[in-house]
């Protein structure tokens, strides 16, 4: 099954056709459960927008997109204010996407849209784990009694996954509950993001999905974002970090949590897309 209308505007050499495509990239523009400042649902059009700004090519990688096969969905229509009907929208593309033989990558939205996608990715490849990179350790059970939200989208995944399935890395901020039940389920690096390479290596064989809340980076590079929380990443460590993975089986990855409003200067949206680009390219061609 194909996608037959190209995005009018594309992520900058996202230019395959959906038959072509390896990768597909994609928006998902859902905010309606962020705790403090909403925003995230505009990233995708903004990343498109600004990513002419920045060059195809990655010095870091020595490889530019104009190398991949990336289709460039453009974002989905998700209903506003129904979470569950947004992850079952998310569930259902990713679905058809890994089931055509390619590797969703998906621009958030908030967090929480992360579990539609692990949720296709799951019911495909036995054993996943997933890789989170974040300030928050979003594995609260509920908030203000919703199951479903950015703040609990990690609990939710441990759900679906089970024990040691996933590894987080940055969090900086939780409740003392969140880090006690964590430590029991979880491995969650603080602060830092220096045990990836080691992570990886416990987790070869098995399919991973990645995750990068965009608010791991510390707010004096990247104030963009609806939750900023000092003490995060620079975007140096975050890219090592992403680099390390670049030999592990990846079958769907995602950037959330960009909120282009609060930093006028757009050097928030600068930074997510250069980002981005940096994962395109570092996990290209992994699909099992």
């Amino acid at each position: 099954m194909s996608l037959v209308k190209r995005n009018d505007i594309s992520f900058i050499g996202c230019c395959a056709s959906y038959e072509d495509a390896k990768t597909v990239l994609f928006g998902a523009p859902f905010d309606s459960t962020a705790s403090f400042r909403p925003g995230a649902r505009f990233a995708g059009p903004a990343m498109r927008t600004e990513s002419v700004g920045i060059e195809t090519y990655s010095p870091y990688q020595d490889r530019g997109l104009e190398a991949l096969s990336v289709f460039d969905a453009g974002d989905l229509e998700l209903p506003f204010g129904n979470a569950a009907r947004a992850l079952d929208a998310v569930e259902s593309f990713c679905a058809r996407v890994l089931d055509d033989g390619k590797t969703p990558a998906m621009i958030g939205g908030e967090h929480l849209v992360t579990l539609g996608a692990v949720r296709a990715a799951a019911s495909r490849h036995p054993g996943l784990s997933v890789f989170h990179f974040d300030a928050h350790a979003d594995f609260r059970g509920d908030y203000m009694g919703e199951s479903l939200s950015h703040a609990t989208v990690m609990r939710r995944v441990w759900d679906l996954l089970g024990d040691w399935k996933i590894f987080q890395f940055g969090i900086r901020s939780g409740t003392r509950d969140e880090f006690n039940l964590a430590g029991e389920h979880i491995k969650t690096e603080r602060f830092k993001a220096s045990t990836v390479r080691d992570c990886a290596l416990e987790a070869a064989g098995n399919p991973i999905y990645v995750t990068v809340d965009l608010d791991v980076i510390d707010p004096s590079e990247f104030p963009g974002t609806g939750t900023p929380e000092a003490g995060g990443l620079s975007f140096t460590e975050l890219l090592s970090a992403i680099l390390c993975l670049s030999e592990s089986e990846i079958i769907g990855y995602d950037i959330c949590e960009l909120s282009p409003h609060y930093d006028h200067s757009g050097v928030s949206t600068a930074l997510a897309c250069k980002t981005l680009r940096e994962m395109l390219i570092a996990f290209s061609g992994r699909v099992l």
